[in-house]
């Protein structure tokens, strides 16, 4: 479904609506946005939008902890704005600047305010779960017609990556994620801060590292979609995008979604506005812009995302409000769970353990 796809590095640099118009700069994730609502902000506004992209949150927080990054709105994932918040670099949105705000879900911004107590520097753009992503045929093909593919037991028991690894296994490239998803599956907090118990992952992990193809963060979309894959760990939308693609290119791909039963992560995207922004009143202009119920509905309904905006909901398409891989019973949404930033001390156990999975020795 997106039409929109950049690398980390691509700029689109909107047409100017004048020579002199101001400049408003949105550093977004890549793929995450219908391109006909950046240029009806720009006709709405008069302002010149240039949007950015990015594919990790490291990438980003990079930017944000060096200062100056030169973006009026970025996204960061709830534990990352946390943090971010902490280090000083967001400034406090004001309210009378964003009558739209009103919009706004209350249960999503319940669960927000764990990373930004109060909403009072961040909304939400986007929400959903890690989960599983499995080419149906090819992984019931080699695993049987019981195969889990909605339990943790697929991606982590080494009997499953075996021969899982033969038509090839994506995971996240993120440690936020992976390392909560594989303490669920020993039993142990997903939350945990003890190094002691973070430390179990790399035993889970080595019994499955040689049948893991790649860790990335966005290239399994189009893997899972062409039938280059047959199991992805990564995040909802993500993967019923390539559901769409697989099925709008009618080549015979069927891709199922799952949060794991276990319990899944639940992650949020908030847009955020930095400290040093250039153009604040700009900024404030496109998170209002966003908050428009028809606004938000539309970038729901291209990306296939769920959202924080209440008053959207009445302009969603039936694939996106009645999917409960998207928007989740009561009962999915009371197994989900949510993580918080680790210190800094338990991070740099985390890059080194991350950085020792990914390389398998």
């Amino acid at each position: 479904m997106r039409k929109l796809i950049l690398t980390t590095t691509a700029t689109i640099a909107l047409g100017a609506v004048s020579a002199s118009a101001e400049e408003v700069r949105v550093y977004n994730w890549s793929d995450y946005i219908d391109e006909e609502l950046l240029t009806k902000f720009e006709e709405e506004t008069g302002l010149d939008l240039i949007y950015d992209v990015f594919d990790s949150n490291e990438v980003l927080e990079t930017k944000m902890l060096a200062g100056g990054s030169g973006y009026d709105v970025v996204v960061p994932s709830g534990t990352f704005l946390q943090r971010q918040i902490s280090a000083g670099a967001f400034q406090k949105l004001d309210p009378a600047k964003l009558p739209n705000l009103d919009n706004m879900w209350d249960v999503v911004e319940q669960r927000t305010a764990q990373y930004d107590p109060d909403n009072a520097y961040s909304i939400n753009y986007m929400w959903g779960t890690t989960g599983i992503g499995v080419n149906v045929g090819k992984v019931t093909e080699l695993l049987g017609e019981d195969a889990p593919i909605d339990s943790l037991e697929l991606i982590f028991n080494p009997e499953n990556m075996e021969k899982l690894g033969e038509c090839g296994v994506h995971f996240l490239d993120a440690p936020a994620e992976m390392i909560p998803a594989a303490l669920k599956y020993i039993g142990e907090d997903p939350d945990s801060h003890d190094p002691d118990v973070i430390a179990k992952v790399e035993e889970v992990y080595a019994g499955i590292r040689p049948y893991i193809q790649k860790f990335h963060s966005s290239e399994y979309i189009n893997a899972l979609a062409n039938g280059d894959i047959c199991v992805a760990v990564g995040w909802s939308g993500d993967i019923l995008q390539a559901r769409d693609r697989a099925d709008e290119a009618d080549n015979g791909v069927e891709i199922a979604y799952n949060a794991p039963k276990e319990g899944a992560q639940m992650w949020f995207d908030q847009m955020a506005i930095p400290t040093d922004a250039p153009n604040p009143d700009g900024a404030h202009k496109f998170l209002n812009f966003i908050m428009d119920a028809q606004n938000m509905a539309a970038a729901s309904n291209y990306v296939y995302y769920a959202n924080g905006n209440k008053a959207s909901q009445e302009y969603l398409i039936e694939d996106v409000i009645d999917d409960p891989a998207i928007y989740p019973s009561q009962e999915a949404m009371d197994n989900l769970f949510t993580t918080t930033p680790y210190p800094a001390k338990v991070q740099r156990v985390v890059t080194r353990l991350w950085t020792k999975i990914k390389s398998g020795t």
